[in-house]
């Protein structure tokens, strides 16, 4: 079972809030002790998720935890926002598949990235990701 230890949220409206979050989730990965490489994954992950949420649907929430099971600490984002949803959450998940003109990692990548990865969408209603980077995963 997992545990939040602690949670934070931050408003992501403009493009001038992805510095200050990256900063606070190197913050929280620090004080649980993830490696270099693990924090780089993490922060490459949510600067694409956070970047797709403001070109997408003009921002959103992200929920920042430091999360426990058992013995392993690890941070869960989730990204939440109000846009237009996705129509087809398998072919966003598909390598290659872009609705923009971006050589971004999109979804698939984003998932390697990360220890898990989780999406839900409604059209017309908004999509929420929810991502967790293990420690030592």
């Amino acid at each position: 079972m997992m545990v939040t230890l602690n949670k934070d949220v931050m408003s992501i409206v403009k493009e001038q809030d992805v510095i200050p979050f990256r900063n606070r989730i190197k913050e929280y990965a620090t004080k649980i002790g993830m490696g270099l490489v693990n924090q780089t994954k993490l922060i490459t992950a949510a600067s694409e998720l956070v970047r797709n949420m403001l070109k997408y649907a003009n921002g959103g929430k992200v929920y920042i935890e430091v999360v426990s099971k058992g013995r392993e600490n690890g941070i869960r984002l989730s990204f939440e926002d109000k846009g237009p949803g996705i129509p087809d959450i398998n072919l966003a998940l598909k390598d290659g598949y872009s609705t923009g003109k971006s050589l971004g990692l999109g979804l698939p990548g984003t998932k390697r990235l990360v220890s898990e990865f989780n999406i839900a969408s409604e059209v017309g209603k908004g999509t929420t990701v929810t991502v967790v980077k293990w420690k030592n995963g």
